[in-house]
C-alpha cells in the first residue's frame, strides 16, 4: 500500500478548495467533526452496552447454576 506523503495531502486540499470554496470550507470542517464526533460516541455507547450485557448474561448464568445444584442437594438430604 503506497504512502500518503505531504505533496499528495496538498493535492487534495487544493482540489477540495477549488470544488467548494473559500466560504465553505469551514462548514464542511465543522459537519465533518460532528459526524466524527457522533460516530466516537456511538462505538464507546455499544461499548458501554456490551459490557453491561454480559455482566447481565454472567449474573443470570451464576444464578442458573445455583438453582440446578439446590434440587441436587434437596435429593442428597432426602436420601439420608
Amino acid at each position: 500500500m503506497p504512502n500518503i506523503g505531504p505533496l499528495e495531502i496538498a493535492i487534495v486540499l487544493v482540489i477540495v478548495l477549488v470544488i467548494f470554496g473559500p466560504k465553505r470550507l469551514p462548514q464542511l470542517g465543522r459537519s465533518l467533526g460532528r459526524g466524527m464526533r457522533e460516530l466516537k460516541d456511538g462505538l464507546s455507547s455499544v461499548k458501554i452496552d456490551d459490557d453491561d450485557e454480559t455482566k447481565q448474561i454472567d449474573e443470570g448464568s451464576e444464578k442458573q447454576s445455583e438453582k440446578q445444584q439446590e434440587p441436587e442437594k434437596q435429593s442428597e438430604e432426602q436420601e439420608k
